[in-house]
């Protein structure tokens, strides 16, 4: 399962370490695509595979599900770790992740979300995330 939250920098490259105790589980060749709430999704091979059957499943006749399917495989690329274990974020990725320098990689269960530093201290902020009122929302989720 992947989990954790990991700080490390991108180089002039862009290219961005894997966390070590989320390699296992990513592989060595996984996908990166647009996120949602302005950060990136990584997936691995197997996950992706699983993910993308959804997204084929949704009717192409609806206008929401041609859009959301759109915005996830637009932006999607298959990357590889190299040997010292970073892969490369395209330009277009980083872009609309405003990924700079600090980055926050997140383990999130099935996914990978990857953050702006500023973005991601920002959203994580008791300001803008009360655990109680999520626990509360969860309720109509069965949680």
């Amino acid at each position: 399962m992947l989990i954790g939250e990991y700080e490390h920098s991108l180089d002039v490259k862009g290219r961005l370490i894997m966390p070590s105790k989320l390699r296992e589980d990513m592989g060595d060749k996984f996908v990166i695509t647009k996120g949602l709430d302005g950060c990136l999704f990584g997936f691995s091979q197997s996950e992706w595979e699983n993910f993308e059957t959804k997204l084929k499943a949704l009717p192409l006749t609806n206008k929401n599900a041609r859009d959301f399917v759109r915005f996830f495989l637009s932006g999607a690329m298959e990357c590889e770790l190299d040997k010292q274990g970073r892969f490369l974020i395209p330009n277009n990725l980083r872009t609309v992740a405003n990924l700079e320098k600090e980055v926050v990689t997140v383990g999130v269960g099935t996914r990978i979300e990857i953050w702006n530093k500023e973005k991601w201290n920002i959203y994580n902020s008791e300001e803008n995330i009360s655990a109680d009122e999520i626990a509360e929302n969860m309720e109509m989720l069965g949680i």
